[in-house]
């Protein structure tokens, strides 16, 4: 009889260059990942996305960092979703229409006007938000309503990185 043991992958960083990133009362302007290619090299049957966003000087209370996802059978070098066109840069979607195509990975509610803290985006399965089945190409697009620029400095710096999960069955 087969046996099927889960597999992880090392950490592997998101290239995303979150330091400075303006706020968007609409999350319309964000900053958008460079693409992660699950086609042509390691296959993952899932990703599991972590890390941390750090705030800047007194953000507003009540407020959101969002963590979106988006996927294509394309490399969007080839076919970008509206602005997005999987390089790490600072895009604005043409409407917050665009935001449906997106799938929201994770929200984070910022309770406090304290500055510079670094909010822990929990593990979230990117499968999961295509019903299951991994996109060929992937990438995330983050904004925020914090009402300030997200931190800009080394201390509680901004980083996303995902582990992919695989099987052998033996």
């Amino acid at each position: 009889m087969a046996v099927s043991t889960i597999v992880y992958s090392s950490n592997t960083a998101i290239t995303m260059d979150l330091a400075n990133l303006g706020t968007s009362a609409t999350f319309v302007a964000g900053r958008e990942s460079s693409q992660i290619d699950n086609a042509t090299t390691n296959k993952y049957m899932d990703a599991h996305v972590s890390g941390f966003i750090s705030v800047g000087t007194t953000p507003t209370a009540n407020t959101v960092i969002a963590v979106y996802v988006w996927g294509a059978d394309t490399s969007l070098a080839t076919t970008a979703i509206d602005v997005l066109d999987g390089t790490d840069s600072a895009e604005t979607l043409t409407n917050t229409g665009i935001l449906n195509t997106l799938r929201l990975g994770r929200a984070i509610g910022v309770i406090a006007t304290t500055s510079d803290i670094a909010y822990p985006i929990l593990p979230f399965s990117v499968a999961s938000l295509f019903g299951g089945i991994m996109p060929k190409f992937w990438g995330l697009f983050v904004a925020h309503s914090t009402g300030v620029n997200l931190r800009n400095t080394s201390v509680n710096t901004n980083s996303l990185e995902f582990v992919g999960i695989k099987y052998d069955v033996t």
